[in-house]
């Protein structure tokens, strides 16, 4: 690179890295950012009187004007955070991202409202909204990268929107429903662990609504029975499913799963039998007796009635045998 090159290079980064006014459309506030007003009716839309503020949002809104309805809302919130109106405002800022499918956005406005006007009078209304928007991420929606670029799908992401909503109404009847969209956000990512331990926090929560600490109760044996069969056999979790299929037949006898899962836990116990079969047989392989005796004996207290009962015993009759020879 030459010189004059150099030269001009520099003379542009100095052009481009001195602060320059901004010409209508284009206007800059604190606390409101960048807005686009057209030359001549720059700040028209702006009153002195929150009421009148809110007023020209609304209308806006009401025209699908969802550009003009943010400007004028968050000029509001911005400049009258304690007014009457300001709740309202909020809430329209974020339909307004609704509206627009800014669905991060809207949600984070939301939230906003719920934490700074705990006492609205659209909460209920509110949590709803949140909990549709979870459930459009939870259907495949893609997360926005800067809140602009479609970027990826994130069932992490998901999860903490739901949360999000127990925890603005843990016992509302959509925050039960979002603990429970919790478990199925995890189910969805094959997090089976996180999921079983969502449920559980329904069934402990929410002792009080029988039917929804049944289906709880249930999906979280499910989960559990899933994570037992994923990849290798996993012992202790298959324990658990069985622990937890065993304690809702137990609470809810008459429930219309307990049949099936009868059917889970003797599965779950043939697997059990079928695991420790395999460990006995890896002990006697390389002449350990006594450990292959100890897991012989396991598959007979898992389930006494597979065929892996039957094998065990005939090996635990050799093994007794051999092993009293050896005292000789």
């Amino acid at each position: 690179m030459n010189r004059w090159s150099v030269r001009l290079l520099l003379a542009v980064v100095c052009v481009l890295a001195v602060p320059q006014p901004a010409p209508a459309p284009l206007v800059y506030r604190p606390g409101e950012g960048w807005t686009y007003e057209p030359v001549g009716s720059e700040g028209k839309w702006r009153r002195v009187r929150a009421k009148d503020q809110l007023q020209v949002a609304q209308e806006a809104f009401a025209k699908k004007d969802y550009r003009m309805a943010l400007k004028a809302a968050r000029h509001l919130v911005k400049q009258w955070p304690l007014s009457d109106y300001a709740p309202e405002a909020q809430y329209l800022l974020g339909r307004c991202y609704e509206a627009k499918r800014s669905d991060e956005k809207a949600f984070k406005e939301y939230q906003t409202l719920i934490t700074k006007y705990p006492k609205y009078e659209k909460t209920d209304e509110i949590l709803k909204r949140q909990y549709d928007i979870a459930g459009r991420f939870l259907a495949g929606q893609w997360f926005r990268l800067w809140g602009v670029i479609p970027f990826f799908p994130s069932m992490d992401k998901t999860a903490d929107l739901y949360q999000k909503v127990v925890n603005n109404g843990p016992y509302s009847d959509v925050g039960v429903q979002a603990q429970m969209k919790i478990g199925t956000t995890r189910e969805k990512q094959k997090n089976y662990v996180q999921a079983a331990k969502a449920y559980e926090v329904a069934v402990d929560r929410y002792n009080d609504r029988p039917a929804v600490a049944a289906d709880a109760f249930y999906r979280e044996g499910i989960a559990y029975e899933k994570q037992a069969l994923k990849a290798e056999y996993d012992q202790s979790t298959a324990g658990k499913a069985i622990a937890t299929f065993s304690d809702f037949a137990t609470l809810y006898p008459n429930d219309a799963r307990v049949p099936q899962t009868q059917k889970i836990i003797s599965t779950l116990k043939t697997e059990q039998a079928r695991g420790s079969y395999q460990v006995a047989q890896f002990y006697e392989r390389y002449r350990r007796w006594r450990g292959a005796l100890v897991y012989y004996n396991e598959v007979l207290l898992l389930d006494p009635e597979s065929p892996y009962a039957t094998y065990a015993r005939q090996r635990i009759e050799e093994l007794k045998k051999r092993t009293q020879t050896a005292a000789r």
